[in-house]
């Protein structure tokens, strides 16, 4: 049970060493999602890459909810760890398991119960409907397994241990990729194969991460003996976590609605929208896993009361992470039709096409969603949550608004849809700098 004391150290080596496993382990989590539209994208067909890429939504709405929740407990873990507080600690474990497991339980059951409605809001196309359904009525169950592992990882990661994590990801996505293969190609079950492959492999990483913690923590299996639940515990993990989950919910709330919008456009621009996504989320994937390495230092050196350290951090992750997003951009811009083909085949060019246009227009704006990262983790650690949830609104407001409003125009059409995106992450990243400026004079963090 290594853990990384983030107080200490030089800043940028302090923070990139913690980062590097923790961008290893969601490149790994990418994989998940990657293999899928892989293997249904050139075994089964755009119809099938349609139908997954709106269930992908779809998941990842729900399961935002308890990452959401449980970044927002990691965020006070880390905080008790950096005061040494080892009784608060134990009890900030205990009562946050309990809420969200709760959580994940309603989320499990509520969303299989209201699947048909859930699907026609979505705006699903008739031809693609049974196999949507199939293919989330699968996943659904997987949604505990994903509460263990991110739970169970948030909990090492508030202590500085992002390799353990890493380790039980790395394991369930070879998992997957060798699943997928077996029942997609080899035994032919379609999108059912490919849900299930993600099952299976989510399972491996969430009991056997947790397995491993209660095996090597004693002070996890203590709390687990016997909960303590106190309610000044209860209310700090909500403070973090309620405003953490709304954020990310939210986020993944407007990207869902966005969706529905897509859909209305016909399968050909939902399959590249499909494909199109996932290489946009594994192109700024590290710029996100980096916002949360330097959210973890924040809220450590916060506790400790390093207030020098944390403007260094603050300098520091900002170049580095603006740097980072202007290479992927810039790759990105000239290899988008490669990247498309490895989802769809080259026979399939409208699909190409539309995907191109996508990664052209929002591919080269990363910066603003590298900012945004960095600025989400700065209010999470400092204990502004609230201020989290403010900037999600903005962005995601500005963008569902936009395409909601610029893509019936037939001179616009889907164009507005991907034009919206960057406008809403700049308006939200000048909204929280300059706050961040403002309280930073008034000495308020």
């Amino acid at each position: 049970m290594k853990q990384r004391d983030l107080t200490k150290g030089p800043v940028f080596q302090t923070i990139s060493i913690f980062a590097l496993p923790m961008l290893l382990g969601n490149l790994l989590q990418q994989m998940y999602n990657v293999v899928d539209t892989w293997v249904v994208g050139k075994f089964i067909g755009s119809e099938a890459l349609a139908g997954v890429g709106s269930a992908y939504t779809l998941m990842v709405f729900l399961t935002s909810i308890i990452l959401g929740l449980c970044m927002g407990s990691g965020v006070v873990f880390s905080l008790y760890f950096g005061r040494k507080d080892d009784e608060k600690l134990k009890e900030a474990v205990g009562t946050s398991f309990l809420m969200i497991a709760a959580a994940a339980g309603i989320l499990t059951v509520v969303p299989i119960l209201a699947l048909n409605g859930i699907l026609e809001w979505l705006n699903i196309p008739d031809n693609i409907l049974g196999l949507t359904h199939g293919y989330l009525f699968i996943v659904f169950l997987g949604i505990p397994a994903v509460f263990l592992y991110n739970f169970f990882a948030g909990y090492l990661k508030a202590l500085g241990n992002a390799v353990v994590p890493l380790v039980f990801l790395g394991i369930s996505t070879v998992a997957n990729i060798a699943l997928d293969l077996l029942l997609v190609v080899s035994f032919g079950w379609g999108t059912a194969g490919a849900a299930c492959a993600t099952v299976i492999a989510q399972y491996s990483s969430g009991l056997g991460l947790s397995a491993y913690v209660l095996w090597k923590d004693p002070a996890v299996r203590c709390v687990f003996y016997h909960i303590r639940i106190k309610r000044a515990v209860i209310r700090e993990i909500a403070g973090y976590s309620v405003f953490t989950c709304l954020q990310q919910s939210v986020m993944n709330l407007g990207i869902l609605m966005v969706q529905g919008l897509v859909n209305g456009f016909g399968t050909t621009i939902m399959a590249a929208f499909a494909a199109a996504v996932k290489i946009d989320s594994f192109a700024y994937m590290p710029a996100q896993e980096y916002g949360n390495a330097f959210s973890t230092f924040i809220a450590q050196n916060t506790g400790a009361g390093k207030k020098e350290r944390v403007s260094s951090g603050i300098k520091c992750a900002a170049a580095t992470s603006l740097t980072y997003c202007a290479v992927a951009s810039l790759i990105l811009w000239f290899q988008a039709e490669n990247l498309m083909r490895i989802f769809v085949s080259a026979s399939e060019t409208s699909i190409i096409e539309e995907g191109i246009q996508y990664l052209h227009i929002e591919g080269a704006f990363y910066c603003g969603i590298g900012c945004l990262f960095l600025l989400y983790g700065f209010y999470r650690a400092i204990g502004k949550p609230a201020m989290s949830l403010v900037l999600t609104i903005i962005s995601l407001g500005t963008r569902v608004a936009l395409a909601y409003l610029l893509s019936p125009i037939p001179s616009v059409g889907v164009l507005g849809i991907w034009w919206a995106i960057p406008i809403g992450w700049f308006l939200a990243d000048t909204v929280g700098v300059v706050y961040m400026i403002k309280n930073r004079r008034e000495g308020r963090t």
